[in-house]
């Protein structure tokens, strides 16, 4: 009888460590790739917005941020990639205040970033607005190419302009802002986004990086000056 309660006891230990190694993310099969949750930067949940989303304790699960990005990959191919708005914004406010993500800009004015203006040559599916100081504008893009093939046309299109200025960009998403720390604050290392750049004369100081974008003309870089 001893013995028999024994091997009872063991096997329901193995049973609660296997549901405490599931419930932390393991597995054989683990997926990911996805993006990190904004709990830890006031978006008040730790919950996940969607299914392609992780959490800043986990970013890896379900899918969380460069889960699934080689090691030996592009610039582009290590960038974050969203799936979902609520990832994108969820991943933001992890940097910088971006939450609650919006349809619309919450004074009802236009913002100064990328907004609706972005036609289908931006292959652009969804615009979202947050931010506390000043605007910030989130698209999530399903033709990356084409979003920054449409972009290098845009700036081509402009006359002189500041030339270290662009747009943050993720695999699927991209960002600009009426605030430039926010701009900042999403190209610092922890976040591992960068700005697309297609100015001609963009010529940043040693150090910073210029990796070469999907488009001729255009580099990917943490340079950037308001």
């Amino acid at each position: 009888m001893h013995t028999r309660n024994t091997t009872v006891i063991a096997s329901a230990a193995v049973v609660a460590a296997l549901l405490t190694l599931t419930a932390c993310g393991g597995g054989e099969n683990p997926t990911v790739g996805g993006i990190g949750s904004g709990a830890e930067a006031g978006s008040g949940t730790g919950t996940d917005g969607g299914p392609h989303e992780g959490t800043l304790e986990n970013p890896t699960k379900n899918g969380g941020v460069n889960g699934s990005a080689p090691k030996d990959g592009t610039a582009f191919q290590k960038l974050p990639k969203a799936g979902t708005m609520a990832a994108a914004a969820r991943f933001i406010n992890g940097y910088t205040p971006c939450d609650p993500v919006s349809p619309k800009p919450k004074n009802g004015g236009p913002s100064s970033g990328p907004d609706t203006r972005f036609g289908p040559a931006y292959s652009v599916t969804e615009t979202g607005y947050c931010g506390r100081r000043g605007i910030t504008t989130i698209v999530l893009i399903k033709d990356p190419k084409a979003f920054q093939t449409a972009f290098k046309a845009e700036t081509d299109a402009k006359s002189g302009g500041n030339p270290n200025q662009g747009i943050v960009v993720g695999q699927d998403f991209a960002m600009g802002s009426e605030s430039s720390d926010a701009m900042s604050a999403l190209l610092r290392p922890q976040a591992g986004l960068l700005m697309l750049n297609c100015h001609p004369d963009f010529n940043p100081p040693s150090g910073f990086r210029k990796e070469p974008a999907l488009v001729k003309g255009c580099v990917l870089t943490d340079y950037y000056e308001d």
